[in-house]
């Protein structure tokens, strides 16, 4: 399988960018594709600054990705397991929301010994949290 082409750091900060005003709580939520685009390169951004297979990071409906060093995962549901939907997902990404509140609040479910990915984050910072 080729691997895939690494993300531009201006193109995922300039999608995550253009979400600042929903993410600020000062808009409705954006088109389908401008979030997509957002959660899409904002998670293989992740996967290129903690490269491996061992924790599964999923956003649905958008994307998921495996990162981590560490023991590989191929079959079934993986060991090591991140989910959350695609707000919560940018917020962390952005710095807007800190792991530990997300897992809180129960907006974050983290399975698994290697599964807190939050020393790679936040990932991108657009304005001020």
């Amino acid at each position: 399988m080729p691997s895939r082409r690494a993300v531009d750091p201006g193109e995922m900060r300039e999608a995550v960018a253009a979400l600042r005003p929903w993410l600020d709580g000062e808009a409705p939520q954006p088109a389908r594709a401008e979030l997509a685009a957002a959660v899409r390169l904002s998670l293989r951004t992740l996967e290129q600054v903690a490269p491996g297979n061992s924790v599964e990071v999923r956003v649905p409906p958008f994307a998921a990705v495996q990162c981590v060093a560490g023991p590989r995962h191929t079959r079934g549901t993986p060991p090591n397991v991140v989910e959350t939907n695609p707000r919560t997902w940018l917020l962390l990404a952005t710095g807007r929301l800190g792991w530990a509140e997300a897992l809180e609040r129960g907006e974050l479910t983290a399975s698994g010994s290697r599964s807190d990915v939050s020393q790679w984050l936040p990932l991108v910072r657009v304005g001020n949290p």
